[in-house]
């Protein structure tokens, strides 16, 4: 039998099992461009597979072979089959042949979207699986479910989703009818998140679209964290596929400290298995984020130059020119460091400085990243600046404090600015100080890792003439966004008869350079959570790592109730954090004239 489902948008795995020779199930794997292969190319492939399989191993789509010692079987039911498979002329006789019917297996993805009602579903979800399905990423078979406690029909969900829906710029022309075709594979189920019965009765409907096909279900949990356990335990012990499988996918946050992430965590695995659970950060699934381990590991240029001897610093920048506006209530429950600094910025962090995996595996990428995080030295107070904006007026107009918000409370302490100076004790990066900065309403809005290298030794041209050294030093900038780019600072010759020396930039600036436009962070997440591809997703030992580095100063921040230094909406931050970074011989590299 055949169990697959195919897109034209990435490489798939398929999983085959028949009961050729003796009747015994054999396991093996195809990638998708087994499908478009030669009859005769199919046969080998295949016979291939056969032949590893007396042998116990198991055919990876890379190539790879694991194996397992076991006696070798006699082979003339294998030759027999390969006599009658080479004879074949058409693909159909060929499946048939090897005893697949594809269209009796043929597996389904039913995509759940609990909270559907909710501004993170209409603004991302709905319109990243759109994106997906206007790229031809989505299986042939899949049906989407809103399910919330408002009440709503098929028809006003589809009108509410339509109003968000945009095409890719390069696909303009079937967009109108694309959308037709998608917002018609679109329902809705009112219900409680805490009612096994409501999810009983999503499950019945589920069922219903699925047919008798092989049945996987994707639950997307866009809802506030204290609900999740409830929507958990009700879509797991009502709604999980009864033959496929069944994924959760959790945004942050994952509890506010230690504790609490690790209760949160027991407790969705009384229901999940840890490889049902997906732990989605949406800044891995940047484009520049996920581009970070390629520029490093497959160019020559920088893996040599990635340590503590190359390298004097690393900057990990996030910055918003805008407040709560609004959403103080449940940012004031956080704060940036929760918010930002301990999931965004330090998985960046991770994914920087990690060793080179065995390979790219998603658990050999994340236990290198679990390594970096234990490495790490427990972050002190006296490396940390808060700040909070207040308010300012520019150009006649004037822009409300954090406290102006009417969802925060009076007086409140959290912080909306923080400034971080982190270190990781092993041998590569021992002493070199990843700083950290990330605020809301400062004076524009970015996200940026910064790689500034260490002085020329005995550099002839500051001796004779008396170079900035920070002007002077090298820096590799990755500009996360907006207007995506990568480039590096390099010392050159201004052309003419003089001897003076300028700085200047060599640029991939993403949009010149590709016509495509990128695809959202969220698409590239939800097509992994499809794929089962859990590299960009957070593992609970990692989550646990995190948590360890931050809660410690995070609980000393709040028991001595330490005061913000406040800074004007609009700014460039608190001054304090100026002065952290001068601590360590450091200066910002996003507050230069040239940044």
């Amino acid at each position: 039998m055949a169990a697959f489902y195919a897109t034209h948008c990435r490489s798939y795995s398929y999983t085959y099992s028949s009961s050729i020779n003796g009747g015994r199930n054999q396991r093996f794997s195809f990638s998708s461009s087994f499908l478009r292969l030669s009859v005769p190319a199919k046969a080998k492939v295949f016979l291939q597979s056969q032949r590893n399989s007396y042998q116990n191993a198991v055919l990876m789509q890379d190539g790879a072979v694991a194996t397992k010692a076991t006696t070798v079987e006699k082979e003339t039911g294998l030759e027999k089959l390969k006599d009658e498979l080479l004879s074949v002329t058409s693909s159909k006789e060929w499946d048939e042949k090897a005893g697949f019917d594809i269209n009796e297996n043929e597996s389904t993805v039913s995509i759940t979207v609990v909270g559907a009602s909710g501004d993170l579903a209409k603004k991302k979800i709905f319109p990243a699986l759109f994106a997906l399905y206007y790229e031809d990423c989505l299986p042939k078979h899949f049906t989407v479910y809103g399910y919330a406690r408002s009440k709503m029909t098929d028809a006003e969900l589809r009108n509410m989703v339509s109003k968000t829906l945009t095409c890719r710029i390069d696909k303009r022309e079937n967009c109108g009818e694309k959308m037709e075709q998608f917002l018609k594979r679109c329902f809705y189920h009112s219900g409680q998140y805490d009612s096994q019965e409501n999810f009983a009765q999503l499950d019945k409907k589920l069922k219903e679209h699925e047919g008798r096909r092989v049945s996987n279900r994707l639950f997307y949990l866009s809802i506030p964290p204290n609900i999740f356990i409830e929507a958990v335990k009700c879509a797991s012990l009502s709604a999980s596929s009864g033959n496929g499988w069944t994924r959760v996918i959790v945004e942050k946050p994952f509890g506010r400290d230690s504790e609490s992430s690790a209760a949160l965590t027991k407790a969705l695995k009384q229901y999940l298995a840890e490889d049902q659970i997906f732990r989605i950060d949406h800044y891995l699934g940047k484009e520049l984020v996920e581009n970070l381990s390629v520029l490093r590991f497959s160019n020559l240029i920088f893996e040599p130059l990635w340590s503590r001897q190359y390298i004097r610093n690393v900057q990990l920048i996030f910055s918003e020119d805008f407040g709560t506006e609004g959403r103080g209530g449940y940012f004031d429950h956080y704060g940036i460091i929760r918010d930002i600094m301990q999931n965004h910025l330090l998985q960046i962090l991770a994914l920087f400085a990690m060793e080179t995996p065995v390979s790219l595996d998603a658990e050999d990428i994340r236990n290198e990243k679990v390594k970096v995080l234990r490495s790490m030295r427990p972050l002190q107070l006296e490396n940390v600046v808060i700040g909070q904006y207040k308010s300012h007026n520019k150009g006649g107009v004037t822009y409300p404090a954090y406290t102006d918000d009417k969802t925060v409370p009076k007086g409140s302490l959290t912080p909306t600015f923080a400034a971080a100076a982190l270190f990781i004790d092993n041998a590569r990066w021992d002493g070199v100080p990843f700083l950290m900065k990330a605020g809301k309403a400062l004076h524009n809005k970015r996200a940026e890792i910064r790689v500034q290298f260490r002085h020329v030794p005995g550099n002839l041209y500051n001796r004779n003439f008396r170079t900035d050294l920070d002007r002077a030093t090298n820096e590799l900038v990755i500009r996360v966004q907006p207007d995506e780019a990568i480039y590096l600072k390099i010392n050159n010759k201004v052309p003419g008869l003089g001897m003076r020396l300028d700085r200047s930039n060599l640029n991939l600036h993403y949009a010149a350079r590709y016509s495509k436009e990128i695809p959202d962070a969220y698409e590239r997440l939800l097509l992994d959570a499809i794929e089962g591809e859990r590299r960009l997703f957070i593992r609970s030992d990692e989550l646990d790592a995190a948590w360890e580095l931050f809660t410690p100063v995070l609980a000393e921040l709040e028991v001595k109730k330490i005061i913000p230094e406040y800074y004007p909406y609009g700014s460039r931050g608190p001054v304090g954090a100026h002065y952290l970074a001068a601590r360590y011989n450091v200066r910002w590299g996003d507050l230069g004239v040239e940044q």
